[in-house]
């Protein structure tokens, strides 16, 4: 065990100890009671990363007294189906032994390999147990689907990370107390999980592993030690060249400060450096997205055509569009008002939990989905006067009222600015007008 990763070595065996999910595991729910009884249906397990679909299936498959044989998706193929069926078949004639055979990541197998197994989950030589982070609407084959049962997992709560963190400390399988975690650290550690115990187990074997232990043998992990395990997961990116940063440096400020004059002279220190003139192209496409963005809208379309006209004609004719485009990018009004609203965004993104997408805005594409609720409530904005609905809400109840785009006055922005006001003051009469919930 002492190879495996942490994750895999504290995995829970019994569904006493499984975390998470008591809508489907919980007292007096069918699959608790199915799992209890032994009595295991082919089912599809459908959520995201780390909310224990490989726990619950070899959990269930413990309960029913049957053989669990896993296989991945990724790597098995028809050959390793036929065999692992083969054995089944072998064994509950010899033996009268079940086999559950699991397959991680079912939504990779294609057509072909999903009808390999259709006729052996139908006669019941096997019980299939899928695993899928994919809608298995669209990923499943409507045969294979309609002969299992569609479980839906939901990301861990932070509290349920949380407890599963610190049974991983404390668990002789895992860490078996020789890590301390200080609560800042852990409380880092949730953050970052995002409902995913895999992610947050992982950063945690990773922090712990840098650490030298104290005299008492004990590994301490501070909140540095986590943001340092992070950053060397996330660390991609080659740092050589620093004549070339420093000169696209140059040439974006000067441009960002509107001097068309120092724009266009790093503009020809980097052409005649043989600078390759895509990589000039898409820094102009990103300048006008990034600092004149709807202060003037034509600037971005005007930076995308210089981006083609250079690499349908190439060099050193490409010069011409390359500066056409540098000059009006420089002499554009500007407005940040886009990146600042990202920096707001990314900052909620990493900060708080990436909540499912609302019931009332999923597309209720398959009867599946309708059944679970998809697009129930939702108000079609067409229907509306003047097409706009101002008491419908697009965020998750977490994030309810947050602003992120604040238009300047500069430019073609000022228009848009005086529209996105006229928006929300009727969202905002709408909201006053609302009748107050059941007391």
């Amino acid at each position: 065990m002492t190879g495996k990763p942490l994750a895999a070595r504290v995995r829970p065996r019994d569904l006493d100890d499984y975390v998470g999910q008591p809508h489907l595991v919980g007292p007096g729910r069918v699959l608790r009671k199915a799992i209890d009884a032994g009595l295991l249906p082919s089912m599809i397990l459908w959520g995201p990363p780390g909310t224990g679909k490989t726990t619950l299936a070899g959990i269930a498959a413990r309960r029913a007294k049957a053989r669990f044989v896993a296989l991945s998706a990724v790597s098995a193929g028809v050959a390793d189906l036929r065999r692992v069926i083969e054995e089944a078949r072998q064994l509950a004639v010899a033996t009268g032994e079940r086999t559950v055979v699991f397959i991680d990541e079912i939504h990779r197998f294609n057509k072909a390999q999903q009808d390999a197994v259709l006729p052996f989950v139908e006669e019941g030589t096997i019980t299939l147990i899928g695993a899928t982070t994919e809608n298995p609407s669209f990923e499943v084959i409507s045969a294979l689907l309609s002969r299992t049962r569609v479980f839906v997992l939901q990301p861990l709560g932070d509290e349920d990370v949380r407890l599963i963190v610190e049974r991983a400390v404390a668990d002789p399988r895992g860490l078996n107390g020789t890590v301390s975690v200080e609560p800042d650290a852990l409380g880092a550690l949730v953050v970052v999980a995002n409902g995913d115990a895999r992610v947050a187990l992982n950063t945690l074997e990773l922090a712990s592993d840098a650490q030298a232990a104290d005299a008492n043998g004990v590994r301490r992990v501070d909140l540095a030690a986590v943001k340092d395990a992070l950053q060397r997961r996330s660390l991609v990116y080659d740092r050589a060249g620093d004549s070339h940063y420093d000169t696209i440096s140059a040439f974006i400020k000067s441009l960002r400060g509107s001097d068309p004059d120092g724009s266009l002279y790093w503009l020809m220190r980097m052409i005649d450096a043989g600078e390759d003139p895509m990589f000039i192209a898409r820094r102009l496409v990103i300048l006008a997205g990034e600092d004149v963005g709807l202060a003037d809208p034509q600037a971005l379309v005007l930076a995308s055509a210089a981006q083609q006209a250079v690499h349908l004609i190439g060099m050193p004719e490409g010069y011409y569009p390359l500066a056409e485009a540098t000059v009006y990018l420089a002499l554009a009004p500007k407005s940040d008002s886009i990146k600042r609203a990202h920096a707001a965004l990314a900052a909620d993104v990493e900060g708080t939990r990436a909540d499912p997408v609302p019931l009332h805005l999923r597309n209720a594409a398959t009867g599946l989905m309708r059944g679970l609720g998809y697009g129930k409530g939702y108000r079609y904005a067409h229907d509306a006067a003047e097409h706009f609905d101002p008491a419908e809400t697009f965020l998750p109840d977490s994030l309810s009222g947050r602003r992120y785009y604040e238009p300047t006055d500069l430019g073609a922005e000022a228009a848009l600015k005086a529209r996105l006001e006229q928006l929300r003051r009727r969202v905002a009469e709408a909201t006053q007008k609302k009748p107050p919930g059941p007391a």
